[in-house]
């Protein structure tokens, strides 16, 4: 079944090369990158389509030729281009659509490219929007339906992403990320996945696979000589389930493994009893319980206080903009202290830049993960990762970034 690609390529960092290459220089260079990606996907029809903006449009015998052509596109840009005889590193945000060509619609393609290249830009990923699941081949309920087997037919994999602790210099965990390789569609990302998951009530079963998958991937690492934590991100929803919660504890209790949960603060508020019940259980347990994206919701200290957590997650949307807000380093240093005041460690996501986290050192942050760091891998990569100590080269003195001459910082 042939189908229709659109992805949209935006240069994240424009500012930052217009100071340096001057205002009528920058204006030109999204055409510098419209002809680099045509030299690599010949067969695509490009077109500018704002100051910064390139749409790529193409099609393609299945969903693995779009993730193919934006790993070209990233492999591009991921060294410095020459502009005027200077090296210059170009970022760029990539969004993406697909639809069979049966059911494309070009106005709902166009939107969907749009609404992930706006989610791009603020998780600082790819992202892919896939149109099939709202079309007539492929309804919510087909996708309930696949799901469900999906696990059985071992179309569902982990990836790991790594948390460095700044002061040990060390990878003191990682954070398991669920994928789902369905057989036509494709990669099937978890935003789209897990809510039909909570919403069908089989978030539990995909959830016990999730930590049973986890326990024997922690045992393979510590017999590598790697024994650390692996979290494992937990549903409201399921804070709630007493089943759910009984055979978690025997699969952990069972297997001895290093495992930690990762709730969201917002997923106590429900039935905040009971949930903080379950966590006290899964604490008593020597389960690391972590609150995950915490600043992204209604954050309650009433509730704060009350979770057996030993791991407070700053949520990315206070990272990214940390060297470059007024405000988000205030809100994370105050975070920080009162973390640590609860005698908990912080952990910032979505650190992308050393001066990012050189910054987060010195307010005394814990830990750091993003993709700075590593992006999610498979727990092979993330063995020969730790084998490699690949960390080292950038967490070794979170204050080294600042020791520069100051030159650099006038160009920075």
């Amino acid at each position: 079944m042939p189908w229709r690609f659109l992805a949209l390529a935006d240069i994240v960092n424009f500012a930052h090369l217009r100071r340096h290459l001057g205002a009528p220089r920058a204006d030109c260079l999204v055409l510098d990158v419209a002809d680099r990606i045509a030299e690599h996907l010949a067969e695509a029809r490009l077109a500018v389509v704002g100051r910064t903006t390139i749409e790529i449009a193409f099609e393609g015998e299945t969903p693995q030729d779009l993730e193919a052509a934006l790993d070209v596109i990233r492999g591009v840009f991921s060294r410095p281009v020459d502009l005027d005889g200077e090296p210059h590193r170009i970022e760029l945000a990539l969004g993406a659509a697909i639809a069979a060509v049966a059911y494309a619609d070009d106005v709902r393609l166009v939107e969907a490219a749009e609404l992930a290249m706006a989610e791009a830009r603020v998780d600082e990923r790819i992202v892919i929007r896939d149109l099939s699941a709202d079309g007539p081949g492929i309804d919510r309920l087909s996708l309930v339906r696949d799901l469900t087997k999906a696990v059985q037919r071992g179309e569902m994999f982990l990836q790991y992403q790594p948390k460095v602790h700044l002061r040990r210099q060390k990878v003191s965990s990682a954070e398991a990320l669920i994928r789902w390789h369905h057989p036509v569609r494709g990669l099937i990302l978890p935003g789209d996945f897990i809510t039909a998951a909570e919403e069908a009530r089989i978030i539990a079963p995909l959830t016990l696979w999730t930590i049973e998958q986890v326990v024997a991937d922690q045992k393979l690492l510590a017999a590598q000589g790697h024994d650390i934590t692996l979290f494992v991100n937990i549903s409201g929803q399921l804070l709630g389930d007493s089943a759910f919660v009984a055979r978690a504890c025997q699969i952990v209790q069972t297997s001895g493994g290093n495992i930690g949960f990762e709730i969201t603060e917002t997923s106590v508020i429900r039935d905040p009893e009971t949930a903080i019940g379950n966590l006290n259980v899964f604490a008593e347990m020597g389960i690391v319980i972590a609150i995950d994206d915490y600043g992204a919701g209604l954050s309650s200290l009433a509730y704060l206080k009350q979770l057996p957590a030993k791991e407070l997650k700053i949520d990315k949307m206070f990272v990214i903009q940390l060297t470059s807000s007024n405000r988000d380093p205030l809100i994370v240093r105050s975070t920080i202290d009162l973390a640590h005041a609860l005698d908990m460690e912080v952990t910032a996501e979505g650190v992308e830049t050393p001066s990012a986290m050189a910054l987060l050192g010195v307010m005394g942050c814990d830990m750091v993960q993003g993709f700075l760091i590593s992006r999610p891998i498979s727990i092979g990569a993330l063995g020969q990762f730790l084998d490699e100590e690949r960390h080292l080269g950038l967490a070794g003195d979170p204050r080294a970034a600042f020791n520069r001459p100051a030159s650099f910082w006038k160009s920075a």
